[in-house]
């Protein structure tokens, strides 16, 4: 097309007066959709964010908005609490997570898939903080009832044409055997924005529960101060902050702060090999913990396959919550829970050397720099908070993964 006609062939959604809305102008971009600045990223849903891209994937943006207006007259201020679904659904999790019950584990039919990521940055991300919070736990595989501790809520998400039979008989063995689950169906999936609505009322009115406030993030952004530290250092001296691993074995090094140092060498002794230091860490997992695996590696189904394959595997032995999320993309969302919320996480942060490195335009660093900075940044907060975390560094990814994977297996016996 050439660079002058380029620039009409997209359009901007951006919040006024923002750089995406400076790029847009210089580019001579179609159109440019302004969102509202008071609304925060994680309940801008139903803004222009959410429903541009819905018209554009050829949603009926009426039939949606008015389905979800049912809702938001359901969920308003004269609605009766006990009659308002937002409002109870809030108190369920606000009152659940004060008890103890604090891992809502999301569960959702095949083609509502991912609305549990959805749902995982909006509770985890509004209610993760000042040492309180509530852990979402997305696309862990149901299991058994007896793997299961008495620190969950299950919500069942499902549409009343795409109900998996049986997914819907492991949730009714989940009941039967006396877990705490609550039942939320769609007649399709133009109930979805009704669901967003009735979410944020609810996350806001468990956070008030909670004692805490639901429409900031403070955490997230010390891991951008620490990334930018890292990222100024490198421009500097041309290279990021030397460090020294607390083992290397089989090709994977180990990196964490002083203190979890000494306490893993200490739980290790005399095997101070890759699985000795995995079976100190995941030793750390208590009652009522949930376990993390934070991935700064290429998200793609073999490397997801094989980090769900370790959570389950920490799951089914610990009877533990389990986490997975990849960087930086999981910052914005459960990162800042794991950093603000209960100090009740145990976490296995995965890196890698790239294989390729691509430079940043005008700057001294590649992306590759970026991301390797973005996941110090990060680990360098979950420490500095007290966090049990360990961070396993991979040269070659897919054979430092499937030797992570025994590892972890050797680990838990």
């Amino acid at each position: 097309m050439g660079a002058d006609k380029a620039g009409s062939h997209f359009i901007a959604i951006t919040d006024p007066g923002s750089k995406m809305q400076q790029v847009a102008e210089a580019d001579r971009f179609r159109h440019i959709f302004f969102g509202r600045p008071s609304i925060g990223g994680r309940y801008s849903a139903l803004s222009h964010f959410g429903m541009v891209p819905a018209a554009v994937v050829g949603i009926d943006t009426k039939k949606f908005l008015d389905r979800t207006q049912e809702m938001v007259q359901a969920c308003g201020p004269s609605a009766p609490v006990e009659e308002n679904p937002g409002a109870v659904l809030g108190i369920i999790l606000g009152t659940a997570a004060r008890s103890g019950r604090d891992k809502v584990t999301i569960i959702t039919s095949p083609d509502i898939s991912d609305l549990g990521a959805w749902l995982e940055q909006l509770l985890a991300e509004s209610t993760g903080k000042v040492g309180k919070g509530i852990i979402p736990v997305d696309r862990e595989e149901l299991a058994a009832p007896q793997v299961y501790g008495n620190d969950r809520v299950f919500v069942y998400i499902h549409t009343n044409h795409a109900t998996d039979v049986r997914q819907d008989a492991k949730v009714r063995a989940l009941e039967e055997a006396g877990h705490a689950v609550l039942r939320i169906s769609m007649a399709d999936t133009y109930d979805l924005g009704a669901e967003f609505f009735c979410w944020e009322i609810a996350t806001a009115v468990a956070g008030s529960i909670i004692g805490i406030n639901a429409f900031n993030q403070p955490d997230v952004e010390a891991s951008k101060i620490a990334t930018r530290n890292l990222t100024s250092e490198y421009e500097k001296t041309g290279s990021l902050p030397a460090e020294k691993p607390i083992v290397e074995d089989d090709g994977i090094k180990l990196f964490t702060d002083a203190k979890n140092a000494a306490d893993l060498a200490r739980a290790a002794g005399g095997d101070k090999s890759l699985a000795g230091y995995l079976k100190a860490h995941l030793g750390r997992i208590g009652t009522g913990d949930y376990f993390a695996v934070l991935g700064f590696i290429q998200m793609n189904a073999e490397h997801e396959a094989t980090l769900q394959a370790i959570r389950h595997a920490v799951r089914n032995k610990k009877h533990v919550a389990t986490c997975l999320g990849f960087g930086p993309r999981f910052l914005h969302s459960t990162g800042q829970a794991y950093k603000g919320g209960p100090n009740s996480g145990v976490f296995l942060q995965v890196t890698c050397d790239d294989a390729l490195e691509l430079p940043v335009p005008q700057q001294k660093y590649t992306f590759g720099v970026v991301k390797a900075a973005q996941a110090r940044g990060d680990f360098q907060v979950l420490t500095e908070r007290g966090r049990r975390a360990l961070r396993v560094h991979l040269h070659d990814v897919d054979a430092g993964l499937a030797t992570l994977a025994a590892a972890v297996q050797k680990a838990l016996g």
